[in-house]
């Protein structure tokens, strides 16, 4: 056979894969196939495929007889939008997408290779775990993975796309890594699946119950995005990869667009309700001050009492970190304090702004947040902003009270620009509050206890909770009109741009846990 030839069936053997019933199979789940997923994922016609003709060297319980070219994933490279990304995708039709030996060496060779060129890493998960049938040498391909995601941190952004079963200490991969992304009915995640629960505990439920997209999305914060297809997820994976730099030595990229950096936000005096104790939605707001109101929301059906998103801000990448007077009054708890460190973490290591809104009335009160580690765990959002060098602006919507305040990158722990809305109370507490303490034993001796309170509360407004205390103490650098917000915020990050502040010399810090 001339040898051409050969070369030529053989990769078509292996672009093929196994029989096409395995094919029918997987469609009839409602799952696309490995490379049907990364066609989607990438710019057309670019993917450079590398070790296509891989095959496993393992012997015993029948694998000697079934040795399927790539071994079950497929790795390479490609372009999203003309930048370069790295991708693996298991193949759920040979060996159920299982690890071994073989298959972990292609993906710590591709993972290695991102690395090297710095850009980013995209994983297509749908797997049955590590191969029973090879033993500790799967278990330790896992462990190669695990070490490479470490080392990746921070350096590239790794993105993890479940779109099938991850089990076991599989899912450890994923956790590591920036975000994830899964969909619904097929896609679940658990360390232990529903036989081992229902063996160990008795509680009987299923797969999805147990560890679906819905779980990880609302309930355990594991998955940061959640579609209903295959297709809309693999489009949203290019969306946020738009966003983001190639690694953490380059600024993400800066789109041209037709919303005027001066454009008035006149909207947002009818958003914002002068009344404290009033709710809005403060997604209306972000949409208003960004550009063509287009932005993307990371978490969004967990701790929705704050919100976290990437958007533009004139062409620039921004993150965004905002209370949501919708959810809980916007209170503080300790999912989102957990939500909002994760996400500052990943924009400081990354070279993305930050722009904060407050509207914060405090954190949490409640025996179950002091016991579940409020303390600690809010400190880890406290932790990200006072670590966190890349150009910070806050925004005082309304109210900032207490500790709150000041962990919503205040002034006091480093925000580069602090300002208001001439509608914004920063105090201890709020005057109800605060009078209540302050003037009690005033309010207990009053012939008419209501009236002075109310007296009491309005002379605690005046002295302390007017919108110009903190202007007047240079805790807030300008006091603006609402509606020169989205201008004010594009000429500071425009001044902030070349902002250089450098973390003292260490191994790494030891953020609260």
């Amino acid at each position: 056979m001339n040898r051409l030839t050969e070369l030529s069936e053989l990769k078509e053997l292996a672009r093929l894969g196994p029989d096409p019933e395995a094919t029918d199979r997987q469609h009839a789940k409602g799952k696309l196939t490995a490379r049907e997923r990364i066609d989607l994922l990438l710019d057309k016609g670019s993917f450079a495929e590398i070790e296509q003709l891989r095959r496993h060297r393992a012997t015993g319980f029948g694998l000697e007889a079934k040795r399927p070219y790539t071994d079950g994933v497929i790795t390479g490279w490609g372009m999203v939008e003309g930048r370069t990304v790295f991708v693996y995708a298991h193949d759920f039709r040979i060996f159920g997408g299982a690890l071994g030996e073989a298959h972990a060496t292609k993906i710590h060779k591709i993972m290695d290779m991102a690395i090297a060129a710095g850009a980013p890493l995209v994983s297509l998960n749908d797997g049955a775990g590590a191969r029973i049938q090879e033993g500790v040498s799967a278990l330790a391909g896992y462990g190669g993975i695990f070490q490479r995601n470490t080392k990746a941190s921070g350096v590239i952004p790794q993105i993890s796309v479940m779109l099938g079963p991850c089990a076991g200490g599989a899912a450890y991969s994923p956790a590591l890594t920036d975000f994830v992304f899964m969909v619904r009915e097929t896609s679940q995640m658990f360390i232990t699946g529903p036989d081992v629960v229902k063996a160990v505990t008795g509680e009987e439920i299923t797969q999805n119950g147990l560890g679906g997209a819905d779980v990880h999305g609302g309930t355990s914060g594991v998955a940061h995005f959640v579609y209903d297809d295959e297709e809309t997820c693999l489009a949203e994976v290019r969306y946020l990869l738009s966003m983001l730099p190639s690694n953490n030595r380059e600024l993400p990229p800066v789109t041209t667009g037709e919303d005027p950096a001066d454009r008035p936000g006149d909207a947002l005096l009818d958003l914002v309700p002068t009344d404290g104790n009033r709710s809005y939605d403060i997604r209306a707001v972000i949409e208003e001050l960004v550009d063509d109101g287009d932005c993307l929301e990371v978490h969004a059906a967990w701790a929705p009492n704050l919100v976290v998103a990437l958007a533009r801000l004139d062409g620039q990448v921004v993150g965004v970190v905002a209370n949501q007077p919708r959810a809980m009054a916007g209170v503080l708890d300790i999912e989102a304090s957990e939500k909002g460190a994760r996400f500052v973490q990943f924009c400081d290591s990354f070279n993305i702004p930050l722009v904060t809104l407050i509207d914060v009335p405090g954190f949490l009160p409640g025996v179950d947040q002091e016991h579940e580690g409020i303390i600690r765990r809010g400190a880890k959002l406290l932790y990200a902003y006072c670590n966190a060098t890349v150009p910070r602006i806050s925004l005082i919507l309304r109210k900032a009270y207490g500790g709150a305040y000041i962990v919503m990158d205040s002034r006091s722990i480093g925000a580069d620009i602090a300002l208001a809305w001439p509608t914004n109370e920063i105090a201890v507490m709020g005057a109800e509050g605060a009078a209540g303490v302050v003037f009690r034993r005033e309010i207990a001796a009053a012939a008419d206890p209501e009236a002075m309170r109310a007296q009491k509360i309005d002379e605690y407004k005046r002295e302390l909770v007017h919108p110009y205390y903190a202007a007047e103490r240079g805790l807030v650098d300008d006091v603006i009109d609402p509606r020169e917000t989205r201008a004010t915020l594009i000429r500071s990050l425009a001044m902030l741009r070349t902002k250089d502040a450098d973390l003292p010399r260490r191994k790494h810090g030891n953020p609260p846990q």
